[in-house]
């Protein structure tokens, strides 16, 4: 884990609190943005989310030109033409995405489109294709997980050829990130589970990857803190809504951590099993998130010690054992896990979600291996490693 030189950059202008989203008229206009479009998916519409958006814009003679609501939870190549269609057809000049990271993501893909021309997005895929400044572009997370809002990353299943296309650039990031409370008010309590402890993941692992350094470990670790806080006190009262902005602030600040540290072997098995099984990604990274630490135990003890203080607090921080703080690190977010298993059956072991077979690790590990996140996992992992890891995690 070498420090000596690192590169840290988040341009991403963050307006979070309980009236957040009344400024976006004036974050418009003040980039001269004066049609902008909504992409958001039909759930987030019908959980009545665009309407605060919508009034706040009418309010300031700001005028929505053009919704699109029907983004699918995995989006693809198709959808993102047809969405860029209609944004030339109604002659938009800007995007406002609001909901969480297949909306964000689609949405940063069709920016894509209309700022470079053409209908061929996956043109643009891979990383540093992109050479210039996009469309204004705006992001609403109605999930407090994907931390999308702050990242540079999009990506697209191209469902022609069964694969999934990344997107790479800085100019990917949105302008404006709007973190309010009351986009995430609605979330049902799996999904307000799942989402958390994938910022909890990308977290974690930006905290003990190779490429951690003293800025991104600042956010990793407010982070963790503010999930460990406020995660099973928002599950039992949704309507905690100062509960709710501090885990919408924890997960932008996980993005913005390992948008610059990456993240490692949870989210390589974890892409893998959401791939072949159709399991969602918070979902994924929930059960795997022990099962990878322990296999890299060694190589992160310091670290993931150091967590045990924004886990736990400072009482069980200064009760434990120098020697055993990583153990209880691990300790408690299997503890944490127990108690989301508790209160809305959140899956603990890839067996609980009756959706993987045992008869897919194999074909999940030699997946994993070809995930560009393990590159910058702590330890070297075999196949026969990423196979043990999701043996152990099979339940």
């Amino acid at each position: 884990m070498n420090t000596r030189y690192y590169e840290f950059f988040c341009p991403v202008k963050v307006i979070a609190g309980q009236a957040a989203l009344e400024h976006i008229p004036f974050e418009l206009s003040s980039r001269a943005a004066s049609r902008p479009m909504i992409i958001t998916d039909k759930g987030v519409r019908g959980a009545g989310l665009l309407e605060p958006v919508i009034s706040a814009c009418e309010e300031s003679d700001q005028e929505i030109v053009a919704i699109y609501d029907d983004v699918p939870p995995d989006s693809s190549t198709d959808v993102v033409r047809a969405i860029a269609a209609i944004y030339r057809q109604e002659k938009c000049d800007s995007i406002i995405a609001i909901g969480g990271g297949s909306a964000i993501d689609t949405a940063k893909a069709v920016n894509i489109l209309v700022s470079e021309g053409g209908d061929d997005i996956a043109a643009y895929a891979g990383a540093g294709v992109l050479k210039r400044p996009l469309k204004p572009f705006f992001v609403l997370p109605t999930t407090a997980g994907t931390g999308s809002e702050v990242t540079s990353v999009a990506v697209i299943a191209d469902t022609r050829k069964q694969v999934k296309l990344p997107y790479s650039s800085p100019f990917l990031l949105p302008d404006v990130a709007v973190i309010d409370p009351r986009m995430t008010l609605t979330l049902p309590p799996h999904i307000t589970a799942a989402t958390a402890m994938d910022a909890m993941t990308h977290a974690t692992e930006a905290f003990t990857c190779l490429q951690k350094n003293p800025l991104s470990d600042a956010y990793a670790a407010a982070a963790v803190r503010k999930i460990s806080d406020n995660l099973l006190k928002v599950m039992d009262n949704p309507k905690d809504s100062e509960g709710r902005l501090e885990l919408a602030q924890a997960s932008t600040m996980a993005g913005i951590a390992f948008s610059n540290s990456m993240v490692g072997l949870v989210h390589s098995l974890g892409h893998s099993v959401g791939a072949l099984c159709h399991l969602p990604h918070g979902v994924c990274m929930s059960l795997l998130l022990p099962y990878v630490l322990e296999f890299n135990l060694e190589r992160i003890r310091e670290p993931l010690g150091e967590l045990l203080l924004h886990l736990a607090g400072p009482d069980v921080y200064a009760l434990t054992p120098k020697a055993q703080r990583a153990e209880e690190s691990i300790a408690t977010i299997r503890k944490l896990r127990d108690e989301l298993h508790k209160r809305c059956n959140l899956p603990r072991t890839l067996k609980e979600t009756g959706k993987v077979e045992e008869s897919q690790l194999d074909r999940i590990a030699e997946m994993a291996l070809d995930d560009g996140s393990i590159m910058f996992n702590p330890r070297e992992v075999s196949l026969a490693d990423a196979r043990a890891v999701l043996q152990n995690a099979w339940g």
